[in-house]
């Protein structure tokens, strides 16, 4: 009869459970499948079977009691490992977000808002249009798989249990912020800057002719050119979203 350690049987428990915690953590975080239109027992179900499938191709380490204060810390520091990198990929969408916002804006429709259903808030239309759009892509692109083979490699790179630097890891999440906020105001800009040219020209009318009601005249036109200007803008979409999400994988499999 075969007999086992408690030694050999807390190592195969908790070898297992460690990276579950990395991919269940990564899964209710990251964007379509971390939303609130998936519900929480579907994605416990697939960090189950990624791991089942993942477990016997892991290299063997040598874990900490699973009783001990190491243990925990592990645990803990597998969680935030998922959680962050299914972060990352929040800023990418959410980069679309603020973009759509500074266009809004500018066009006359900041207070035309519509709830998202991914993430539960109300965002403005313009927001709403890049965010359908960028998911449709993110998902005709194999986004999805391409997210999930970047997770998957970072057992390779970082085994589990691991020690993790997150003093330069914080380092590297404040900047991928300040680069969320800078490609976003560099795609809304030709818009922005069309839209603001519209509206000093529709004040340089006002001023010439105080009589014109600038009301009713100016914000039909503001929507209306805006609806032109982000119709012209969307046919280079592609190759830019292709492009920042090349960028934010790459920075992904950085943090590791």
């Amino acid at each position: 009869m075969m007999e086992f350690a408690l030694s050999d049987i807390e190592n195969l428990v908790m070898g297992y459970l460690l990276p579950f915690f990395r991919i269940g953590a990564f899964f209710m975080v990251v964007p379509i499948i971390g939303t609130q239109m998936v519900p929480a027992r579907i994605r416990l179900i697939l960090a189950l079977l990624i791991t089942t499938i993942l477990f016997p191709l892991l290299p063997p380490v040598q874990l900490p009691s699973a009783l001990g204060l190491q243990m925990g810390v592990a645990i803990m520091q597998e969680v935030l490992l998922g959680a962050l990198l299914g972060f990352l990929l929040q800023l990418f969408f959410h980069l679309f977000v603020i973009a759509g916002q500074m266009i809004a804006m500018q066009m006359g429709l900041g207070f035309a808002s519509m709830v998202d259903p991914s993430n539960g808030v109300s965002v403005a239309v313009v927001s709403q249009f890049f965010v359908i759009l960028t998911t449709l892509l993110f998902l005709s692109m194999n986004g999805h798989l391409f997210m999930i083979e970047t997770m998957l490699d970072s057992f390779r790179r970082l085994p589990p249990g691991a020690d993790f630097l997150w003093s330069s890891t914080g380092m590297q999440l404040a900047s991928k912020g300040s680069w969320m906020f800078a490609h976003a105001l560099l795609l809304s800009l030709p818009a922005v800057t069309a839209l603001l040219i519209v509206n000093l020209a529709f004040g340089v009318m006002t001023r010439a002719a105080p009589q014109l009601n600038v009301f009713s005249l100016g914000f039909p036109s503001a929507i209306v050119l805006g609806s032109i200007f982000l119709w012209y803008s969307v046919s280079g979409f592609a190759q830019l979203f292709q492009r920042l999400l090349e960028i934010t994988l790459r920075g992904m499999a950085q943090v590791v």
